[in-house]
């Protein structure tokens, strides 16, 4: 039988207690009570309650310093808090937010009012436990899977190079199956790589470097293996949680492919982790700026930000070919290096050709 959820009401008024008590008791919750902050304090640490409900005055330790002291202990953290106060002036609910509360509620309590909130908190705590847990266990796979993939690509590199030339193409296909969802991964993935090889042919890299870019640039977004469903294929535009969260598709895809000896990999290891960094400094995970991100990173941004552009994404459709190539005009010396932008619009007929192709 499913635990009833557990709130802890911190108040120095017995009275307030027992009316608190009484109301969710019978909306069938389990209730402990605290009658000063420090009481509540380590009530919360020892009990790891649902949801907790402070009074602002309090002994030893008021509601607000207990909220911030709360919301900045990673135990108690994500527990929802909400205030109540004898005051319902806007500043008093200001001074609540800034310390961390969920929410807030006047005195004296309306009943209805109190189980509204109450309900709505708990709904939200239970969301961000199952997020927490689907987390966690998407990261317990993706560790059995990495592990699986070093040992399996290493074996590889170990062959003749027929054998090679069959994990590359397994590593193509694992790469497709990260993004399997997406119809446009396949034909993305390649257009990545001829852009790619173009631009380092434009700057004469040599051929094995072209070739290890080439073959690596279709892992760059690996990472998001690790990144929720409700995240990735959000049609509108992410929040500021959801965005932090997709962001670290970056240092999952440098996890996944970090530790192996293989040419291919070490550079698929760079190029999954820096190719959001940007020229000016201003992208991530790293903040790296200018020659501190790796030649890979630099040529798969470019690669990767036109292909974006110009397809058609669950939040945005495809630009005009043209319009494309004025924003990545736009973003020399600032997104992009200068040089290797430069190089891109000297193959410009040729980036064409193969995004007319494929």
């Amino acid at each position: 039988m499913e635990q009833p959820c557990h709130i802890l009401v911190a108040d120095d008024d017995p009275m307030t207690c027992l009316l608190m008590n009484t109301i969710l008791t019978r909306m069938e919750y389990q209730v402990s009570e605290a009658f000063d902050g420090i009481d509540a304090w380590e009530k919360a640490v020892d009990l790891s309650p649902d949801l907790i409900i402070l009074d602002v005055s309090m002994p030893r330790m008021d509601g607000l310093e207990l909220t911030h002291k709360l919301k900045n202990e990673p135990a108690t953290k994500n527990i929802p808090i909400m205030i109540v106060s004898n005051h319902d002036q806007v500043t008093d609910r200001v001074k609540a937010v800034e310390a961390g509360a969920d929410d807030f509620l006047s005195k004296p309590v309306v009943q209805i009012i109190l189980k509204a909130k109450v309900n709505s908190l708990l709904k939200i705590k239970s969301y961000n436990d199952h997020m927490h847990n689907y987390q966690k266990k998407l990261e317990e796979e993706v560790e059995k899977k990495t592990a699986r993939l070093k040992q399996s690509v290493d074996k590889l590199e170990t062959v003749s190079k027929k054998l090679r030339l069959y994990s590359l193409d397994t590593i193509l296909r694992l790469s497709q199956a990260a993004e399997y969802k997406d119809p446009e991964t396949g034909q993305h993935i390649q257009r990545i790589g001829y852009y790619i090889q173009l631009i380092g042919r434009a700057i004469f890299l040599d051929r094995r470097e072209v070739d290890d870019f080439f073959y690596a640039s279709p892992m760059h977004d690996v990472g998001k293996i690790g990144i929720p469903d409700n995240i990735l294929m959000k049609p509108g535009q992410l929040n500021a949680e959801e965005w932090s969260i997709m962001k670290q598709h970056t240092t999952i895809g440098g996890k996944i492919l970090s530790g192996s000896d293989s040419s291919i990999l070490k550079a698929a290891e760079t190029i999954a982790l820096t190719h959001h960094e940007k020229w000016d400094g201003s992208g991530y995970p790293n903040n790296l700026k200018e020659l501190e991100i790796p030649l890979g990173g630099r040529i798969t941004a470019i690669a990767d930000v036109f292909d974006a552009l110009t397809s058609k994404r669950p939040y945005k459709d495809a630009f005009p070919m043209e319009k494309a190539f004025s924003i990545m005009k736009d973003g020399k010396g600032k997104h992009f290096d200068p040089d290797l932008l430069d190089a891109f619009f000297e193959v410009k007929d040729d980036i064409i050709s193969i995004r007319n192709k494929y």
